[in-house]
């Protein structure tokens, strides 16, 4: 009580509240959550009708942060109420030594408290509560910084001057000048909130064609948000996103080893039933890792007896496109290493897979690029503007093979879990490196390529435990793993936790569930029924287990299998229920 006597009528008078929503009722309004960690509860809570809770997850430990102005040389206390197990609460950026509090077990709500002073340079600090490692769910309300307020920070003025650029089938390019006082900008399409922007432009991505759209930004910074700019229109052009517009409204997409048995024995092309509505031989291999030199040759009769002549396959692939069919040729697969390291592999690519397509006159391309093919250099972490040269060379070559074969090349692609969906939590090396590169690599080609995407196929086998946007891990063979993977496809989801890096979601129409054909082909095989309990929830909403998706896609193109073999081995088990399921 000493303490409080001696302080003088004019600190106290200089001295308030600064913590923005510190009790949560305006939601996470102010905070910012690692990996989409945090959210809002009203039960349990401390004080008012909402409090945060932060789920730790893998390695994050759910830090939920607010940076906020102060003066320097001044005294400060932080101070919170937590629930749970081993919950901190700290301040960076004091200028003079940074503290936290902590405590290790608090069944019930207890206050921890911490002081500081601010350095001689110092104007704002960041707060934060996080968890630990493998714990569980933590809670905290009531958060508080009381010291002397730093210079007030006004909301910025509403952007003028939104403009729109030209349209694609899919996307719109969105630019405005930017706003004093701005840290960062909000994009609205037809009044919903669809992104957020640091700098003066965006584009949004995953639209239908020949459509209107409206658009408005806002500019915001640690004051609030601003009024929203005047709305701008823009139609997307004709055509759609991706080639192979002729694709049945349900297709089924399956691999057919037409270079290897691989234990399930050899089909040839006439003999692949007519459910199967893309076809995609495997594999196309390179000379060597790094040569980009792409050939694909029938398997050998040593090892396929029964193998067809060169002139019957080109016969029977002509004679399935009649029928309606696409065959593509699939480059990689697991023993298929390529890595487009320098143009001149890159252009090797685009000429040697050219050569393939024309001999055997195939509809496209069908990427599968698995183990080290794809990386990302340490400091590439945006996927939007890649700089890693595979990455970059890839993307290049598969838009030379799209201009020189026009609107109807079907490109595919069939990435694992780690590749995509991974990027959530990761997204290459990290900010600080220590990851694994290859975690999320494939978003950047995914997203550059997105208007030109035909359909996307992630293997949703032979796969870890991945975190879905429920921020739980999911776990491969049942409807569950298939529903919460699709749902980030369609939903989209901000990369490496985020926001302002966000990977727009696909189209349903460009994505297939990839699963496989029978418990031979590979690890997570899913029975019919669990399929179709997937299928059910995706397409209707029905059957969806505990998992909440973020929509309802009736248009879900279909599923992909490894393979049309392992199917045939299985007496067509997996083609026979998709074609039940679709009648």
């Amino acid at each position: 009580m000493g303490g409080l006597a001696a302080l003088s009528p004019a600190a106290q008078a200089a001295d308030s509240e600064l913590a923005r929503n510190g009790g949560f009722e305006a939601g996470l309004d102010g905070w910012s959550c690692t990996a989409g960690s945090g959210a809002v509860v009203s039960s349990p809570v401390h004080g008012g009708t909402k409090a945060l809770q932060a789920t730790p997850a893998g390695s994050d430990n759910a830090k939920c942060s607010q940076t906020i102005t102060v003066q320097p040389n001044s005294a400060y206390t932080l101070s919170g109420w937590v629930r749970g197990s081993y919950v901190y609460l700290g301040v960076t950026g004091t200028g003079t030594t940074d503290g936290y509090t902590w405590t290790q077990s608090a069944p019930d709500w207890q206050k921890l408290s911490t002081s500081f002073t601010t350095g001689a340079g110092t104007t704002s600090v960041t707060v934060y509560t996080h968890g630990w490692y493998g714990t569980p769910a933590y809670q905290a309300d009531d958060l508080s910084l009381y010291g002397p307020g730093g210079a007030p920070v006004e909301i910025p003025a509403a952007p003028t001057g939104l403009t729109a650029g030209s349209p694609t089938s899919t996307s719109v390019p969105l630019s405005w000048p930017a706003v004093a006082g701005a840290t960062s900008y909000k994009v609205y399409r037809g009044g919903t909130a669809v992104g957020t922007a640091t700098g003066t432009s965006y584009t949004a991505t995953g639209l239908t064609p020949s459509t209107a759209y409206s658009f408005q930004v806002s500019a915001a910074n640690s004051a609030g948000e601003s009024a929203r700019s005047t709305a701008v229109t823009a139609t997307t052009t004709s055509g759609g996103g991706g080639g192979g517009g002729e694709l049945p409204a349900r297709a089924l997409v399956g691999y057919l080893h037409a270079s290897f048995a691989n234990g399930s024995g050899y089909t040839r092309m006439a003999d692949v039933p007519d459910s199967w509505d893309v076809i995609n031989l495997a594999f196309g291999e390179p000379t060597s890792v790094t040569s980009g030199d792409i050939r694909f040759s029938l398997c050998p009769a040593t090892e396929c007896p029964n193998v067809e002549s060169p002139a019957d396959f080109k016969a029977a692939i002509k004679a399935k496109q009649a029928a309606g069919k696409k065959v593509l040729i699939s480059i990689g697969g697991q023993n298929g290493q390529v890595q487009l390291a320098t143009t001149a592999a890159r252009d090797t690519f685009v000429s040697s897979v050219s050569k393939i397509i024309d001999e055997y006159g195939l509809d496209g391309l069908d990427i599968d690029f698995e183990g080290h093919s794809l990386s990302l250099q340490t400091g590439d972490t945006d996927f939007r503007n890649p700089t890693s040269p595979v990455i970059v060379n890839l993307i290049q070559a598969v838009k030379t093979l799209k201009a020189k074969y026009g609107a109807k090349f079907v490109l595919t692609m069939a990435p694992e879990t780690f590749f995509v969906q991974l990027g959530y939590q990761y997204y290459g090396s990290g900010p600080w490196g220590g990851q694994d590169p290859r975690a999320g690599a494939y978003l950047p080609v995914i997203h550059a390529l997105r208007d030109d995407l035909t359909l996307l196929h992630v293997q949703d086998y032979n796969s870890g435990s991945i975190m879905g946007l429920d921020n739980q891990y999911h776990s491969m063979g049942g409807a569950d793993f298939h529903i919460a993977m699709t749902d980030m496809l369609l939903t989209g989801f901000p990369v490496a936790g985020n926001g302002e890096r966000f990977f727009p979601g696909l189209r349903p129409e460009q994505v297939a569930i990839g699963l496989p054909a029978s418990t031979q082909a590979g690890n997570g095989h899913t029975s019919p029924a669990e399929v179709n309990k997937a299928l059910d929830c995706l397409t209707k909403k029905q059957n969806c287990g505990t998992y909440q998706t973020h929509g309802t896609w009736s248009s879900l193109r279909g599923l992909m299998t490894w393979s049309i073999n392992w199917d045939r081995f299985n007496q067509w088990e997996f083609s026979r229920n998709f074609d039940a399921y679709f009648g």
